[in-house]
């Protein structure tokens, strides 16, 4: 069946998303482990806890406590001073001990709001909440063998799941709010957010109906998405097999959906669960957790600057959002760019330009690496004061950029060791200036004529005699005085 235009007007998506984060602790929710299991062998990261033997007690881990508090605060959200821990039950091999320790009806962070920046507009995507969890192991299933792998390594890993409002009406609003719930997260070091590793993990829950009918569809969740484009796209795809089963006069099965990110699609893997399948009951070796609201304000007192206020302070400079998400992507960057703020516009912006597109060109080519970054805002800010004092052309300035990138040494020092500084000197360019006008007749003719496009040849021409190093400003200026 064709999903023309029409029918896509006349339905409307109604997106919630899960986001599960793994939280940057040092150890695992309920045991001593490390949580880092990255490189690890398989079942080497584990304790008595994580095997779920009889007779072991789970410890909650302060840190990740910690991390909550933080999460809720760049969520806008509330702060429980009183939650608990509740046991979930489901059966699945890489859960040895049949449960999940989570929180149900009293979690850690409640109600609150994200503002989602989206096609030059704030669109608010409100929180039902965000709870704390530990995670289950990992299955793996070789290829071409008759049997499944466990490996309990991620077992216990601390996570949040933050739990949003059905508030997303659109593929591209769900992957607008996937990618500033992954800058909160990052900015307010709550967790890596790497998604290749699977520190961030969206399900997207989706529904469809008619415009205007004032009802909600059934909805579908489409599991374990670990990137913006997936979020997108997986939620444009339900949004159209949804269409088109309403429109066969059939009904949309509530159930769980993977996605097949080679394929471009959603299938069905089981019917979906309610809250009475997984037989909640409240967690026996966990007390509940008490929070002082003196601590909540501390938290909130020693929280870094987040998007929002990046976003603000970088507005002035009007740079395109493309270049304010490469900012955002890469902390490093952001940090230089907004120290640069205390400097002049053009200051500010020539050294966005160079952050944005020629230092993060470098870094997508694989020439350079974010751990040996040296880069630092005084000496970008002597690079650009040698640009707008003319010592430097912006070509030039360019070649010393990528130098700066892997030394110590000045903007000023290696200019000179490159012999890039330009005559600025008058006299010193006169010379020159004179010696290609009485070599080109014909451009001077021009000139005096009236054809002033001549004047972009000689200096032209000045340039490539003086190797580059004439100001090409003054080089104008006297062709001027001697012709015009």
């Amino acid at each position: 069946m064709i999903i023309t235009k029409e029918l896509l007007e006349a339905y409307e998506p109604t997106i919630g998303i899960e986001c599960h984060v793994q939280l940057k602790t040092k150890t695992k929710l309920f045991s001593g482990v490390s949580n880092n299991a990255r490189g690890a062998a398989p079942n080497t990261l584990v304790s008595p806890i994580c095997f779920g033997l009889p007779g072991v007690l789970p410890v909650l881990n302060k840190q990740a406590v910690e991390l909550a508090i933080r999460a809720g605060v760049a969520l806008n959200a509330q702060i429980a001073t009183f939650s608990t821990f509740d046991r979930k039950h489901y059966f699945y091999p890489d859960l040895p001990k049949g449960y999940q320790i989570t929180q149900f009806d009293q979690p850690i962070v409640g109600k609150g709001v994200v503002h989602v920046p989206l096609d030059g507009q704030i669109v608010d995507v409100g929180i039902t909440r965000a709870h704390l969890e530990e995670d289950a192991g990992k299955s793996t299933h070789p290829a071409g063998k008759e049997y499944s792998l466990v490996d309990l390594n991620r077992a216990g890993t601390p996570l949040l799941e933050i739990v949003s409002e059905p508030d997303i009406h659109s593929p591209e609003a769900a992957r607008a709010y996937a990618q500033e719930l992954y800058y909160l997260m990052k900015y307010a070091e709550v967790s890596d957010v790497d998604l290749y590793e699977g520190n961030m993990r969206f399900d997207v829950n989706i529904s469809v109906a008619k415009k205007g009918s004032g009802e909600l569809g059934t909805r579908a969740e489409v599991k374990n998405l670990n990137s913006f484009r997936s979020v997108e796209k997986a939620a444009e795809y339900e949004f159209r097999r949804q269409i088109e089963v309403l429109e066969k006069g059939q009904k949309v099965v509530q159930e769980t959906r993977g996605w097949d990110d080679a394929k471009m699609k959603t299938s069905s893997q089981r019917t979906k669960e309610e809250a009475h399948d997984y037989r909640y009951f409240p967690e026996p070796d966990i007390p509940p957790l008490r929070i002082e609201l003196s601590r909540i304000e501390a938290v909130k007192a020693a929280m870094p600057p987040l998007p929002s206020e990046m976003r603000e302070k970088l507005n002035r400079l009007g740079l395109d959002t493309s270049q304010v998400s490469t900012l955002l992507e890469q902390p490093k960057l952001m940090m230089i760019q907004l120290k640069s703020m205390d400097q002049d516009n053009d200051t500010a912006r020539r050294i966005a330009n160079w952050l944005t597109v020629d230092v993060q060109s470098v870094v997508s080519q694989g020439e350079y690496d974010w751990d040996s970054f040296v880069l630092d805002h005084e000496r970008l800010q002597e690079l650009s004061q040698l640009v707008a004092e003319s010592k430097l052309s912006s070509t030039a300035a360019k070649e010393v950029l990528f130098v700066l990138m892997h030394t110590s040494e000045t903007a000023q020092e290696i200019a000179t060791k490159l012999d890039l500084l330009q005559m600025s000197d008058e006299s010193a360019i006169e010379g020159i200036v004179q010696q290609i006008l009485d070599k080109n007749p014909k451009a001077v003719e021009d000139i005096r004529s009236g054809e002033m496009k001549a004047i972009g040849f000689l200096v032209g021409q000045v340039m490539k005699e003086s190797k580059g190093k004439a100001n090409p400003q003054t080089v104008q200026k006297l062709i001027r005085e001697k012709l015009v």
